[in-house]
C-alpha cells in the first residue's frame, strides 16, 4: 500500500508540501507511519501490541498475554491487567503534561499579581467570579484577590488522596460529585493522584484491570477541574476571554517576504508577548530594515489555538496554520524564521528540519529537548518580554540566511474560520443567557450538541479526514458540534468552522446558524477546554432544572485520538457519564472483561458509555441514536 492523496491528508495544502519533502529525501511523519506497518499494510502492527497484551517493565518480560488461553505474563498478570495497567499509565502522563502548563499558569498569575511580568489582569471580573466559585474571599485589589487564587489551588494540588479536593468540590456537578463519592471516584489533589496510581502499576503490586480503570477516571476527574479548568481559566484572566472573530487558517499564512515567528506547543504565555512586542513600530522597523515586509507571529498547533481564541488577526498576528501532523509541511515551506517550541507537540526530527530549511529551533519549555541539544530559552514569567525580544531578534537575523539558501512554496491556501467560542461568548451570542439555544434543543431544531474533543492521527486514514467526515455527518443532521483540541484545527481549515458551512448543515442547525450569525462548528479552543465544556455542561443542566450530566441529549467525540492526553479526557467523559466516541480502536481489546467493563457494564456505574468505531457514518448513526434516546427520556 502508498500512502498518497487523501491517505496523506485530508488538506491540499499538505499534499502540495508533503511533494516537496519527498523531492527533498525528508524523513516524514508519513513515510515514518507506513514503515512500521507488516507487509504492505501500513495500518497492521503487532497482535499482541495492538491488543495492548504486551508488557515489558520488568527483566521477565517481555511478556504476551492470550485471555482466551489464560496464557498470563510471569509475574501471572493477565491481558486485561496489562491492557488497563498501561491505559492508566498513559492516563498518568497526559495528567502529568496537562498539569505542568496548569503550574505554569499560576506561576504566570503569581509574577503577574506582583507586578513581576509584561501581562496584565485583562478579565477582573473572571477573576472574582472564579474565586468567588472556589469559596475565595474577593474583597481588596485585583491583585490580593489573584493572589489568594493562586494560594488556594496550589494547595489543593498538593492535597493527599484522602483529602478530598476542596476545587473539585466547589466546581463539580451535584449529582456527579455523589457519585463519585459513592465509587470512590472523588479525588484529592492531583499530585497525590498521580504518585498513588504510578506506585500501584509497579510489578506485583495491583494486577486488577477494574481497580486500574476506577483509578484512571478518579485522576481524570482530578485533572479536568484541578488542571484544565484552572489553567484556561486563568488565561482567560490575564489575556482575555475567547470572543468570536474571524482568522485566517492554512498554510497559505505563511508569507515567506516576512520574518515569520512561530511559537509552537500548548502554553501561550510568551505567544501572547511575541505578539504584544511585534506590534509595535520598533520591531517592525527592525525587520524592515533587514530587507523583509515586516515581522509576522504565525499560530501553530494547540499554543495557535490559545493564541487565536483570543487575539484578532491583523498584518502582524497574522493567522493559524493548523494541527501537529503538519508540523514537517509547516517547517518545509521555506517560509519560518524561529520555531519557539513550548511543552507538547514538537517532534524529534525537528532539528533536521532546521538544518535543511534554515530556521532556529528554540525549545522555550524545559520539558522539550530535541536529540543533540540547541540553543534554548526556558520560559520564565518575570522575563517574558525580554525572552520575546530575544526571539523575535532571532528571526530578524535568520531571514537573510533563510531566503539566501531557501526556495520557498508560494501560493499555498488561506481561508477564513470564525474562532473565539467560549461559555461566556456563547451566552452572549443567545442574548445573555442558555434559553435560546435551550429552546433549539427542546423543539428539535437541533437534536443536540456533540464536543468533538480529538487529536489527529494516520490510523487507518489520512490526517484529519475521520475528523472531518464525521463532523460532516454531525452536522448534516442537526447536531451543533463544540470543536476541541487538534480536531478543531482540523475543521477550522477544512472550512467547517465558517458561516458558510451552514450549508452542509441540517435544515434546523442552518437556520439557528443563520439566526445567529455563527458556524455548524464553534471553535471552543483546545484539548485543554475539555474541562470548560465540562463546565458549560454544568450550566446546561442548571438551566434545565438540574437534569444530571448523563441524561443530557449530548456526547463527546474522538474521531483521531492519538496520544495520552487524549486518553485521559476519555476517561473522564466517562466518569463524567457521557457517551464517548473513539476512534481508532484503543490498545485494550485483548482483555474481555475489561472491554466489557468499558463497552457494557460502565453506563451501570458511572453512566458513561464508551462507543468504538471505525466508520464515520456508523459513528454518526450511534451517537445519534444515543442523542435521541436521552430525548426521548427526557419526553422532548
Amino acid at each position: 500500500m502508498t500512502m498518497e492523496s487523501d491517505r496523506i491528508s485530508y488538506h491540499d495544502s499538505v499534499r502540495t508540501v508533503y511533494e516537496r519533502l519527498k523531492a527533498d529525501g525528508m524523513s516524514n511523519v508519513w513515510d515514518r507511519y507506513e514503515a512500521q506497518g507488516l507487509g504492505r499494510d501500513p495500518d497492521k502492527r503487532c497482535a499482541y501490541c495492538q491488543a495492548g497484551a504486551r508488557c515489558d517493565f520488568c527483566s521477565n518480560g517481555p511478556c504476551r498475554a492470550d485471555a482466551s488461553r489464560n496464557w498470563r505474563g510471569v509475574c501471572g498478570i493477565n491481558a486485561d491487567g496489562m491492557a488497563m495497567r498501561m491505559m492508566l499509565l498513559r492516563n498518568v502522563m497526559g495528567a502529568s503534561n496537562y498539569h505542568f502548563h496548569a503550574a505554569q499558569a499560576v506561576r504566570t498569575l503569581r509574577a503577574t499579581a506582583e507586578g513581576k511580568t509584561p501581562f496584565s489582569i485583562a478579565e477582573p471580573e473572571k477573576l472574582r467570579t472564579f474565586a468567588g466559585r472556589l469559596g475565595i474571599d474577593t474583597g481588596g485589589s485585583d491583585a490580593e484577590v489573584a493572589l489568594r487564587l493562586c494560594d488556594f489551588v496550589e494547595e489543593d494540588f498538593h492535597r493527599f488522596t484522602h483529602e478530598p479536593s476542596r476545587i473539585v468540590e466547589r466546581l463539580a456537578p451535584k449529582e456527579r460529585k455523589e457519585t463519585w463519592k459513592r465509587l470512590n471516584l472523588f479525588p484529592g489533589g492531583i499530585y497525590g493522584e498521580a504518585i498513588v496510581d504510578t506506585a500501584s502499576t509497579l510489578t506485583n503490586v495491583d494486577g486488577w484491570f477494574a481497580s486500574h480503570a476506577m483509578r484512571a477516571m478518579r485522576l481524570g476527574v482530578a485533572m479536568a477541574y484541578q488542571s484544565q479548568i484552572v489553567l484556561e481559566y486563568i488565561q482567560d484572566i490575564l489575556y482575555g476571554i475567547p470572543r468570536p472573530h474571524p482568522m485566517r487558517v492554512d498554510l497559505g499564512v505563511l508569507d515567506p517576504d516576512y520574518v515569520n515567528i512561530l511559537p509552537n506547543g500548548h502554553e501561550p504565555f510568551l505567544g501572547f508577548a511575541l505578539i504584544d512586542l511585534a506590534r509595535t513600530d520598533e520591531w517592525q522597523q527592525k525587520a524592515k530594515n533587514a530587507g523583509a515586509k515586516g515581522l509576522r507571529v504565525i499560530a501553530n498547533i494547540e499554543t495557535g489555538q490559545e493564541l487565536i481564541q483570543r487575539r484578532e488577526m491583523d498584518d502582524v498576528f497574522y493567522g493559524y496554520t493548523g494541527n501537529w501532523i503538519m508540523q514537517e509541511a509547516v517547517l518545509a515551506t521555506g517560509a519560518v524564521d524561529v520555531f519557539a517550541a513550548d511543552m507538547n507537540c514538537s517532534l524529534p526530527l525537528d532539528p533536521l528540519y532546521a538544518e535543511k530549511y534554515h530556521f532556529k529551533l528554540i525549545p522555550v519549555s524545559e520539558v522539550v529537548v530535541f536529540e543533540g541539544g540547541t540553543d534554548r530559552l526556558d520560559y520564565v514569567p518575570e522575563e517574558a518580554k525580554e525572552q520575546a525580544a530575544a526571539l523575535i531578534d532571532m528571526g530578524i537575523e535568520n531571514f537573510k540566511e533563510r531566503r539566501a539558501k531557501v526556495e520557498p512554496i508560494r501560493g499555498l491556501p488561506v481561508r477564513e474560520a470564525v474562532v473565539g467560542f467560549s461559555t461566556e461568548s456563547i451566552v452572549d451570542a443567545l442574548g445573555g443567557s442558555l434559553d435560546p439555544l435551550l429552546g433549539a434543543i427542546k423543539d428539535g431544531t437541533i437534536r443536540g450538541v456533540v464536543g468533538l474533543v480529538s487529536c489527529t492521527t494516520l490510523r487507518d486514514s489520512g490526517q484529519d479526514v475521520q475528523t472531518v467526515a464525521v463532523a460532516e455527518n454531525l452536522i448534516a443532521r442537526d447536531v451543533l458540534v463544540l470543536g476541541m483540541g487538534c480536531g478543531v484545527a482540523a475543521l477550522q481549515v477544512a472550512g467547517l468552522c465558517s458561516p458558510e458551512a451552514k450549508e452542509k448543515a441540517g435544515p434546523g442547525l442552518a437556520g439557528l446558524c443563520t439566526a445567529l450569525g455563527v458556524p455548524p462548528v464553534l471553535g471552543f479552543g483546545t484539548c485543554t477546554d475539555t474541562g470548560r465544556c465540562a463546565d458549560l455542561l454544568l450550566a446546561v443542566s442548571e438551566a434545565l432544572g438540574g437534569v444530571p450530566l448523563p441524561d443530557l441529549p449530548v456526547a463527546v467525540a474522538a474521531p483521531e485520538y492519538m496520544e495520552q492526553k487524549a486518553t485521559i479526557d476519555a476517561l473522564f467523559a466517562l466518569a463524567l457519564g457521557l457517551y464517548t466516541y473513539v476512534n481508532p480502536i484503543p490498545t485494550v481489546t485483548g482483555g474481555p472483561d475489561l472491554v466489557k467493563l468499558l463497552t457494557e457494564d460502565l453506563p451501570g456505574i458511572t453512566g458513561g458509555v464508551l462507543h468504538v468505531e471505525t466508520d464515520a457514518k456508523a459513528a454518526t448513526d450511534g451517537i445519534l441514536a444515543h442523542i435521541e434516546g436521552k430525548r426521548a427520556k427526557l419526553g422532548l
